[in-house]
């Protein structure tokens, strides 16, 4: 009975030293291919557009992307309306204006897909750096946005903010 334990054992011990070796990894996947390139183009466009006037902490310009009716839901602040998010926004260039406040896209992780009807999903991963509290804050994290095309015009009327 000893011996057939032991013979269990080791075969057990042999299929584990045989088994492909799993590495872990925190590599981003690469994000499927676009639904609609056309569409892909457009969305990133406007995202590239949006954050290059946060970039600039171009409050005006900003504005413009997103609808009066906007939604930001954040896994730490909370749900805010347009005027609450804008208000945000000016507080944030304001304690952040010589500092390296800004926002990158993550590449290889924007995704697009088109809402029928109404306009578009996208989600990415992006770095977002800033002062808190008088020291860096830097950081990857997750967001959703939907884009709604009215009279030939793209704005974010939705937007999920998380993994912070």
């Amino acid at each position: 009975m000893k011996l057939l334990l032991l013979a269990a054992l080791l075969l057990l011990l042999l299929a584990e030293a045989c088994a492909p070796v799993r590495t872990a990894t925190t590599a981003v996947s690469a994000a499927p291919p676009p639904v609609s390139p056309e569409l892909y183009r457009t969305i990133a466009r406007q995202d590239s557009l949006m954050f290059v006037a946060f970039n600039r902490h171009d409050v005006a310009t900003l504005q413009t992307f997103f609808a009066e009716d906007l939604e930001f839901y954040h896994d730490k602040g909370g749900l805010a309306n347009f005027q609450q998010t804008m208000h945000g926004f000016r507080n944030l260039f304001e304690q952040n204006k010589t500092t390296g406040l800004n926002r990158q896209l993550v590449p290889g992780t924007l995704e697009v897909y088109p809402i029928n009807g109404y306009g578009a999903v996208e989600t990415y991963q992006h770095r977002f750096c800033h002062v808190e509290n008088g020291r860096d804050d830097c950081g990857t994290f997750k967001n959703m946005m939907v884009w709604r095309l009215r009279d030939g015009r793209w704005q974010v009327t939705r937007v999920v903010s998380y993994g912070h």
